[in-house]
C-alpha cells in the first residue's frame, strides 16, 4: 500500500535517532555556560574546549557557530568566540515571559495535580532545602529547575509545557548567580506554592508563583547592578604600514 493511500490511518512511530557529536558538544558547552563554569564574556578557545570535551576541534567549531545563532556565544572576527553577555534588557524580558508562563502553570497545576504529583513536589522541595543547608548551589539550582518543570507538567497543558521548556535553560543560567542570595527564602516560597496546589487554590497558587518569579528577577537585576559584566572588546583593525 502506498503512503498516499494510508490517509486517515494512525501515523507510524518516528524512529528516534541518536544525537550527533555536534549536538552533544552543543549540549555540553551550554551546560558549562549555565553552570557558570564558563563565565559571561569569557574567551572560548576551540583547542581548549576540544581537549576538555575529548573531541576534535571541528565539532567544537560547528557547535560555536550554532550557539552563536542561538544567543549563547558571540563571535568577533579576528578575536574568536566569547560567552554571550546578556544585556539587562534581554534578561528582564525573558524573566518577564517566564513569569507569565509559570504563573499560568501554577494556576492550572492547582486544578489538575493529583496526590502523587503533590507528593513528588514535596520530595523535590525537601531535596532543595537539603541542598541549601549543605550550601550546594549546583544541586539547589538543578532541583529548582526540576520542581518548576514538574509544576508545568502537572498543569496538563502540553503547549504551555513546551513553551516553558524553551526558556528553562536560559532561566537556569540567570538563576545560578543569585541562587545563594535567594537561599532558603526561595524554598519557603516553593513550600507555599505546593500548599496552594495541594489545596486546589488556583488563585493562591498563581499569586505565589508570580511573586516567586518576580523575586528571582529582582535578585538578578540587583546582582547585575552590583557586579556589571563587560562584553568582550570589539576587534581593532590594524592599519597596514606603507613604505615611502
Amino acid at each position: 500500500m502506498l503512503l498516499s493511500e494510508q490517509a486517515g490511518q494512525p501515523a507510524a512511530t518516528k524512529i528516534q535517532r541518536p544525537a550527533t557529536l555536534r549536538e552533544s558538544v552543543i549540549e555540553a558547552i551550554q551546560e558549562l555556560i549555565v553552570s557558570g563554569q564558563l563565565k559571561p564574556g569569557q574567551h572560548l578557545v576551540e583547542s581548549e574546549l576540544a581537549d576538555l570535551l575529548g573531541v576534535s576541534r571541528q565539532p567544537v567549531r560547528e557547535a560555536l557557530q550554532q550557539l552563536s545563532g542561538e544567543g549563547w556565544v558571540d563571535l568577533h572576527p579576528g578575536q574568536g568566540a566569547f560567552v554571550h553577555v546578556p544585556t539587562v534588557e534581554e534578561a528582564d524580558q525573558l524573566l518577564a515571559v517566564r513569569a507569565l508562563l509559570e504563573t499560568e502553570s501554577a494556576r492550572l497545576a492547582a486544578l489538575h495535580a493529583d496526590e502523587d504529583g503533590v507528593k513528588r513536589l514535596r520530595a523535590l522541595c525537601a531535596r532543595g532545602i537539603a541542598a541549601v543547608q549543605a550550601d550546594d548551589v549546583d544541586a539547589a539550582v538543578a532541583t529548582n529547575s526540576e520542581l518548576h518543570a514538574l509544576v508545568t507538567a502537572l498543569s496538563g497543558n502540553k503547549v504551555l509545557a513546551e513553551l516553558t521548556s524553551q526558556v528553562a535553560r536560559r532561566v537556569r543560567w540567570y538563576h545560578t548567580p543569585v541562587a545563594r542570595r535567594r537561599g532558603m527564602a526561595s524554598w519557603e516560597e516553593h513550600t507555599s506554592l505546593i500548599d496552594a496546589i495541594e489545596a486546589g487554590d488556583e488563585r493562591r497558587a498563581a499569586k505565589v508563583m508570580r511573586e516567586h518569579t518576580e523575586h528571582t528577577r529582582e535578585s538578578y537585576m540587583a546582582q547585575r547592578e552590583k557586579e556589571p559584566v563587560q562584553p568582550a572588546p570589539k576587534p581593532v583593525r590594524r592599519r597596514r604600514r606603507t613604505t615611502g
